[in-house]
Order: structure tokens, then C-alpha cells, then sequence
């Protein structure tokens, strides 16, 4: 099983309204493929700056071709939208990674 993480650096002012989109908009709409399941949005503690907040977006996904599919299928799109809304007051970075335990 590999975990799709998405970190992402908000804006002090835009953070509340980010994890509501999360819980409201994206996550629901990520799952609806079937392609990433078990959604967790964690705060980040250890890199805490005055004007801004960090949070870990984690979905646990079979393989690397289902991440592609849901990519291609869903994820652009949602990462659009996400744009059009906070602008450059989000920023994301994505990573893969593999489940050893």
C-alpha cells in the first residue's frame, strides 16, 4: 500500500477556510473514484511560522498507476479549483510514499 501526501503551507488568514473546503469539497470529491480512500488532514506542528499554518493531506492508494488514474481523472481538476479560490495563499507539495509496517 502506498500513502499519497500532499503537505500543504497556508496563509494565517485562509487556513480555517482551507480545512473546511478539505472536509466540505475536495476530500469528498478525491474519494468518489474509489482510487484514494482513508483520508486524514493533520496539522503540522513542527514548522510553525507567525503567518501561516502547515497541514499533512494523506490518502492511502493501491499503486502508482491508480494515483495517475485519479490524477488525470480528478485531481488536476480539483487542484484547479483549489487555485481559483485561495489563489497563492496555498501552497502544496506532494509526496509518495511506501508503507514498510
Amino acid at each position: 500500500m502506498l500513502v499519497y501526501n500532499t503537505t500543504y503551507h497556508v496563509e494565517l488568514g485562509d487556513a480555517r477556510n482551507f480545512v473546511i473546503w478539505l472536509n466540505e469539497c475536495y476530500i469528498p470529491a478525491a474519494e468518489r473514484s474509489g482510487e484514494l480512500r482513508q483520508a486524514r488532514i493533520l496539522r503540522i506542528l513542527s514548522h510553525k511560522e507567525q503567518d501561516s499554518e502547515c497541514f499533512s493531506l494523506q490518502f492511502e492508494v493501491d499503486d502508482s498507476a491508480a494515483l495517475h488514474r485519479w490524477h488525470t481523472q480528478c485531481g488536476a481538476k480539483l487542484n484547479e479549483e483549489m487555485m481559483k479560490i485561495f489563489k497563492d495563499k496555498v501552497i502544496g507539495f506532494p509526496t509518495l510514499m511506501e508503507v514498510i509496517r
